[in-house]
């Protein structure tokens, strides 16, 4: 039966909660109390309909397909109210007042957490569908019936008309979802965010709703938001979580990153974490734990690339492209001999500029500039600002490299509001 309606029409969902059920005949079935959409879907469509029968307290639920006409009232087809019946919320399905409405979503567009106050709704000729979320005051001004006298007072008081403020259903990630800790890279918007925005919207929330949506990331994306996170929320997010997840998300941080938070954590905790990591991992991270947070050996990774002096200059783009997932610095490729003594250091540059059957020996630089592993971080910064070098190369007494401290990880030490 088709569904009386104009071709497309905007509606609110503040506009639709509470309004009067009646079938054809015009006798009265209750009133309307949520929709439910299928989320699946970029503009979710409304599928079906809750509402509280007249003088009952169970929440009855109907097909969308029923209605006929959605004016002052909605109107279904003619059935026995008896035969309607409750029907869980199914997988897939969002429930819009119950999961949505004044709870916290994230605008991916504008990397924002904000509270939803109404939702945005499209009818096309036999469907409704969720288009915009409305994060607005005119929103929560129409929910409370205030909408027309707001808008005369800004007219009156500053000559303003207030606007809504829409955003995209494209744009918005739930996280009141029952199926938030079901998604995964492929349909997760939040895994769309650069790693730095991310890691601010987890910063924002509350620490229940915190912990919820940083499981709901994959691994990789977790550990790239987790290296911009503030340490004390670190330490919470990790603290939640058992053992093994703990380690697959450290193991693909960097070394000096899952040292530094292995190291605020209780140390029952952490143990029980480094057991769990690849013996190679763990014992490179292991290292970097002996040392103070605040020397060169605290400050260092030990992921960079390195290669002995008989290499070519293919070789060394072949390593690199090889191994970029899993080093920490590529801007500059160290030589070193069997016993890991450093030699010298070849730019990214000097690689891409020379010929590819060129020897490492004879185009590095021998002249390196070095700090040692009790290195203080005032000391480092200063041959930062002096040569203006993107890392420093980390040795012992005999000259053997232990590991690179890039400008990032030393900003994260004398400036943390610059190096995160």
């Amino acid at each position: 039966m088709a569904i009386n309606l104009s071709p497309q029409v905007f509606l609110f969902l503040s506009q639709i909660l509470g309004k009067k059920i009646v079938d054809s005949t015009g006798r009265p079935w209750g009133r309307v109390c949520d929709l439910v959409v299928t989320s699946a879907e970029i503009y979710p469509p409304v599928t079906g309909v809750l509402f509280k029968p007249i003088g009952k307290k169970a929440i009855l639920r109907f097909s969308w397909e029923k209605i006929i006409d959605l004016g002052r009232e909605l109107i279904v087809e003619p059935a026995n109210i008896g035969n309607q019946i409750e029907v869980p919320v199914k997988e897939g399905e969002l429930l819009l007042k119950e999961s949505l409405l004044d709870k916290q979503i994230v605008d991916t567009h504008g990397a924002k957490v904000l509270r939803v106050n109404d939702l945005h709704l499209l009818k096309v000729n036999h469907s409704l569908r969720l288009v915009h979320v409305d994060v607005g005051l005119r929103g929560l001004m129409r929910r409370v019936g205030w909408e027309k006298a707001m808008d005369r007072f800004f007219q009156w008081f500053f000559d303003y008309h207030l606007t809504d403020s829409l955003i995209p259903w494209r744009f918005v990630q739930p996280l009141s979802s029952p199926d938030l800790l079901r998604l995964r890279i492929a349909q997760n918007r939040l895994a769309q965010l650069h790693p730095a925005d991310l890691a601010d919207i987890i910063e924002e929330l509350d620490i229940h709703k915190r912990s919820e949506v940083f499981q709901s990331l994959d691994i990789e994306t977790a550990a790239e938001a987790l290296e911009e996170t503030d340490p004390k929320i670190q330490v919470r997010l990790i603290e939640n979580l058992n053992p093994a997840h703990a380690s697959d998300i450290i193991e693909e941080m960097s070394p000096s990153e899952a040292a530094d938070l292995l190291g605020d954590l209780p140390k029952e905790k952490a143990e029980g974490i480094l057991k769990e990591m690849e013996k190679e991992i763990a014992e490179d991270v292991k290292e970097l734990l002996v040392h103070p947070e605040e020397k060169a050996g605290g400050l260092m990774t030990t992921s960079f690339p390195a290669l002995p002096p008989q290499a070519n200059v293919q070789e060394a783009l072949d390593h690199l492209r090889q191994q970029a997932e899993n080093l920490d610095l590529i801007y500059y490729l160290y030589v070193t001999d069997a016993e890991e003594h450093l030699l010298g250091v070849v730019s990214l540059r000097d690689l891409f500029t020379a010929h590819p059957q060129a020897s490492l020996a004879d185009l590095m630089d021998a002249r390196v500039v070095t700090v040692t592993v009790e290195e203080g971080k005032e000391e480092i910064a200063s041959l930062f600002a002096k040569y203006g070098f993107q890392a420093i190369p980390v040795t012992d007494e005999h000259n053997r490299i232990k590991g690179v401290i890039t400008f990032k990880n030393l900003l994260e030490v004398v400036a943390p509001q610059l190096g995160k």
